[in-house]
């Protein structure tokens, strides 16, 4: 079975007090949800098209994990918090399996 993984790029922060009170709620849902965080905010090389901007990738043990968690109600209140304090592009991805 395929690992999922959660990508997300932060296009603008807006609001810092927003996004760590995303961050202090996200944090324990994607925990009690299967997922590790494997970058969060470090250093970033962009190349080719890329933009230089905060990513954030996080390895569920199946994709189906990845989704469910997404969806799960824990995670949606990260999100409410989080609100218009960020702009990002995020979506979830199947690992290669193997």
């Amino acid at each position: 079975m395929a690992k999922g993984y959660w990508v997300a790029a932060y296009r603008a922060i807006t609001d810092e007090s927003k996004l760590a009170a995303y961050g202090a709620l996200a944090g324990p849902a994607v925990a009690a949800a299967g997922g590790k965080f494997l970058a969060r905010g470090g250093e970033v090389l962009a190349f080719e098209a890329g933009l230089k901007e905060r990513t954030v990738v996080v390895e569920f043990p199946s994709f189906e994990q990845a989704v469910t968690a997404y969806k799960s109600e824990a995670y949606q209140k990260a999100l409410a918090a989080l609100g218009d304090g960020a702009e990002r592009d995020a979506r979830i991805v199947a690992g290669v399996e193997g």
